[in-house]
């Protein structure tokens, strides 16, 4: 079967993401609605404001079939915003998340600064070193016993994955490399990671 990934298009830099697969030669298609993630493999869920994702998610019917989509076994990929969303549990505010990755995350964790803070660093993913865009990222303040740490920043975690579930608080998509991106596209591709045991 043909992989196709989704990526949420309410608001940020989804189109860098889908530039990226466009790069990579894989098909996707924007996700608005629930029934946007019909015949999807995974999807992206890229940077911007968490608050506005959640509020139009919630107001779409978006919230609730995202989360049947993970129930089904499929691939989720969120950076920046996207990973606020994924976490178990979101401070500095509290928010309502998807709770699909056992991370907890501070919102706003580098302060409210608006130029990007380019750092590189090492990864699991490969031998070289690992550019990393951060604007106004989340620090990952604690992880669960299933997360594996597949990249670290200033002592805090910056990439990680559990079962199909990827969280970056960079934004891989705004460099020319793709290995993140095609790291997820591995875990779409691989039905035998464990399907995501659902967090309470």
């Amino acid at each position: 079967m043909q992989m196709k990934i989704g990526i949420l298009a309410i608001q940020g830099d989804y189109q860098a993401h889908a530039d990226v697969l466009d790069r990579l030669g894989v098909e996707h298609r924007y996700v608005r609605r629930p029934e946007d993630l019909t015949g999807l493999s995974g999807i992206i869920l890229p940077g911007g404001e968490s608050s506005t994702h959640l509020k139009v998610m919630t107001e779409e019917g978006l919230f609730g079939a995202l989360k049947q989509f993970a129930t089904n076994g499929s691939a989720f990929f969120g950076t920046c915003a996207g990973a606020i969303l994924l976490a178990r549990e979101v401070h500095g505010p509290p928010q309502a998340s998807l709770g699909l990755i056992d991370i907890s995350v501070l919102r706003n964790g580098y302060g409210r600064q608006l130029a990007s803070d380019v750092h590189t660093g090492p990864t699991k993913l490969r031998k070289e070193p690992l550019e990393m865009v951060f604007i106004r990222a989340p620090i990952i303040e604690s992880i669960g016993r299933g997360v594996e740490i597949l990249a670290e920043d200033a002592g805090h975690p910056v990439l990680v994955e559990q079962g199909r579930i990827l969280a970056s608080t960079f934004h891989p998509e705004l460099t020319s490399d793709p290995t993140v991106h095609e790291h997820f596209l591995e875990m779409v591709r691989d039905p035998t990671r464990h399907k995501h045991a659902h967090l309470h």
